[in-house]
Order: structure tokens, then C-alpha cells, then sequence
């Protein structure tokens, strides 16, 4: 396991970056969204080790907190949404540097970044089929009603904020094959949310795994890496799946 996390740099901003002692042979590879409180993999690789235990690499974009949205943040770029980066930047990047493209790509992201995941994939379901989720915060616009300063800047009301969540953007099967999502139901704030996307997916006939019943810490790092060794497996195996449909 490395020491330290590097860091790149993508289309003028700085990423994270983990690479494992072994690669994958199929170069796997993760993007992963960071939350809110812009916590970094450097700071918590217990998280990290499941997925560097199995061969794939970890990059870390750093967009600070405009959600992971397909609009302009000044703070973040002038030009480049957050979503943009990562669809169109961060792949690039990838299949310049690394030499590793989709379907050998999967979206990660907790918290913020997990709504972020979900989001992303269900709009490029094609680019992303494999999406993982860990206590994705997909009532994203009750932060508006809380007066996040930076959602009062992107959207005029709360009913524009919602319009913009996961939940609105999976629609029948143009959702990734493969997504995972997972919640603690002591974490009051963001559990409903995902217990209705649990419904709305199944309701669709959507294949889809989650888990809103294991309890380990709430909302945060506790958590997540508690639930890391289950992500980090259902990413291997539904990144294997993907890549032997195109064989």
C-alpha cells in the first residue's frame, strides 16, 4: 500500500492519485468523488486499501463543494462544469496517461460525491456502467433550503435544485448496468432519500444492489471505510462483467 497519495494535475486543477503495488491485469481503475467537507484520500487510506488490495487505481479530482454538477462554479473554473471535468477532462486524461478506458472505468463517490456518482452515471450510462455510492446525499436541495451558499448561487429555488438529483435523472433503463448505493439508517439526514431510490429503481424493473441496513457510524469516513471492502468487491466483479459483455 503506498505511504502517501501523489498528485496530478488534470486540465489545470490537482487530483489524487493512489496506485497499487500490484495493477490490476485489466487496469481498473476508479474515479473517486469526494463529499462536502472536500476530505481527502490522503487523509483516510484505510478507506482506499480494499480498493488498492484489488489491483485498482484510485483518482481523486478536486472540484471543492459545487456538487458535482454540469454548471459553471467560478470558484472551481470559469469554463469547466465539475461534471464536465470528470466526463470529459479526467477520461481523457486516463486514456492518454494510463492507456485505460471505459467499460474498465468505474464512479465512486461518498456523501456529496455519492449523489455526484449516482448523477453522473445515470445522465452518461454508457461511459459509466459500473457506480458505487456510499451515503450518497441525494436530497441535495434541502441544502438550498439550509441556505448553502453555493447552491443559492446555482439555482433560484429549491424546486430548480431538485430537479437537478439523482433521483430525477434515473429514469427506466437508462441507468448503469451496474450501481450500488448504501446508507446507515442512523443517518437520518440522507437514509430516506436512498430508501426511495431503492424503491423507484425496483418499482422500474432497474437492476441495482444496496444495503440500508448496516449500521457502522452514521454519515462519514466511519462508515465509509466500514463499507469500502463491500464497494471495493462489487466494483472488481461488475467491472469484470462489463468488460467480458464486449469481449
Amino acid at each position: 500500500m503506498p505511504a502517501s497519495v501523489e498528485t496530478v494535475t488534470i486540465a489545470g486543477h490537482t487530483c489524487e492519485w493512489l496506485e497499487p503495488d500490484t495493477l490490476h491485469e485489466h487496469g481498473y481503475t476508479v474515479i473517486y468523488l469526494h463529499g462536502v467537507h472536500l476530505q481527502r484520500l490522503a487523509d483516510h487510506l484505510d478507506f482506499a486499501r480494499p480498493f488498492l488490495k484489488r489491483g485498482m487505481r484510485l483518482v481523486g479530482p478536486r472540484t471543492g463543494p459545487h456538487w458535482w454538477l454540469d454548471r459553471i462554479c467560478p470558484e472551481f473554473d470559469s469554463e469547466i462544469t465539475p461534471e464536465a471535468y470528470v466526463v470529459e477532462h479526467v477520461l481523457a486524461w486516463l486514456a492518454d496517461q494510463c492507456d485505460v478506458k471505459p467499460p474498465r472505468i468505474a464512479l465512486l463517490g461518498t456523501s456529496m460525491g455519492g449523489q455526484g456518482a449516482l448523477r453522473i452515471g445515470y445522465k452518461h450510462p454508457r461511459t459509466f456502467p459500473v457506480v458505487a455510492a456510499l451515503a450518497p446525499a441525494i436530497d441535495f436541495h434541502l441544502k438550498w433550503r439550509e441556505g448553502d451558499p453555493i447552491l443559492r448561487d446555482l439555482f433560484p429555488d429549491e424546486e430548480a435544485a431538485r430537479q437537478q438529483t439523482a433521483l430525477l435523472y434515473a429514469q427506466g433503463f437508462n441507468c448503469p448496468a451496474h450501481q450500488f448505493f448504501c446508507c446507515d439508517p442512523e443517518d437520518r439526514r440522507w437514509w430516506e432519500s436512498a430508501d426511495r431510490l431503492r424503491m423507484k429503481l425496483y418499482s422500474m424493473g432497474v437492476p441495482f444492489e444496496c444495503d440500508l441496513e448496516t449500521r457502522a457510524g452514521g454519515h462519514g469516513f466511519a462508515y465509509y471505510t466500514a463499507m469500502a471492502p463491500k464497494a471495493a468487491e462489487f466494483i472488481e466483479r461488475s467491472l469484470d462483467q462489463s468488460r467480458l459483455r464486449l469481449v
